[in-house]
């Protein structure tokens, strides 16, 4: 019988159905999210002006944005993340005893979901604070060093956020966790759904989940790359002038909650700025 202290009784009931609704989540819509995340985010080595159309495309949303993150992003890293934790429970570590490397790609597939779910939640706090209340942002994220992301000055802030040497490097790390995470995982996915049975099939899937998590780690520190390498003034000069661009032209209502600085700024940088993709 299923108890609050026995989190594997309900497991053990229905582990039919959780676990391959737990390998679902973990490759869409999670999955994808990363994939798409880090082809934006890689985009600031093109220009600034390039990575600030794409947030602007994101924010176009709207007030529907903070829905569409919670429902399809937050709420299923989450309800993957903590079912994570209870089947890494229920896991036994026996790499000693049986060290082949389908057994050693099960270890590492538990520990880089550990170290990827606290990169994740840390990742959105530090960037974005999880909520968009700005009492919370303003009391609580903020003054411990969070929410340092503004959609309207996207490279700008995200350079300065990953200033130092210390913060890249945990990125790094917390970027190749979910990269072999989200690889090794698509391997084990298609166990669970059947895709793979044959070793003959198994060895295949092998070598294109490697292709996949190679390509992915390559993204992944492409983006690193240009976060921590762009130039930050440049970025915030570009970034004004598109902003007062498209509030001009009506494309755009102003919202200076997502900007990094006051508008008397704003205006004074924007004019000596040139105009790099408004349209």
């Amino acid at each position: 019988m299923a108890t609050a202290s026995n989190p594997r009784s309900f497991l053990a009931r229905h582990e039919f159905l959780v676990r391959r609704l737990h390998s679902l989540t973990g490759l869409i819509p999670i999955g994808a999210f990363m994939t798409m995340h880090l082809a934006a985010n890689a985009s600031v080595l093109e220009s600034p002006g390039t990575f600030q159309r794409t947030v602007y495309q994101i924010h176009s949303l709207g007030s529907l944005l903070p829905i569409v993150e919670w429902v399809f992003i937050f709420l299923p890293i989450l309800f993957h993340g903590l079912l994570g934790l209870v089947i890494i429970r229920g896991g036994t570590m026996n790499t000693g005893a049986y060290p082949y490397a389908s057994n050693v790609r099960y270890v590492l597939q538990r520990i880089t979901g550990l170290i990827a779910l606290v990169f994740i939640v840390s990742h959105v706090l530090h960037m974005h604070g999880w909520i968009h209340a700005e009492g919370w942002l303003e009391h609580v994220v903020r003054p411990l060093g969070g929410a340092q992301f503004r959609p309207y000055n996207a490279a700008s802030t995200l350079g300065t956020a990953m200033q130092g040497t210390l913060i890249p490097l945990l990125y790094a790390m917390g970027l190749l966790a979910c990269v072999f995470h989200l690889a090794n995982g698509l391997w084990t996915m298609g166990i669970t759904w059947g895709v793979w049975i044959s070793p003959a099939a198994q060895r295949r899937a092998t070598w294109g989940c490697a292709a996949v998590g190679s390509v992915l780690a390559l993204l992944a520190l492409a983006a690193l790359r240009g976060a921590v390498t762009v130039d930050t003034h440049h970025a915030a000069e570009v970034e004004n002038a598109m902003y007062e661009a498209r509030v001009t032209a009506h494309e755009l209502l102003p919202n200076e909650h997502k900007r990094a600085r006051p508008q008397a700024d704003h205006g004074r940088s924007a004019r000596g700025a040139k105009v790099e993709g408004c349209w």
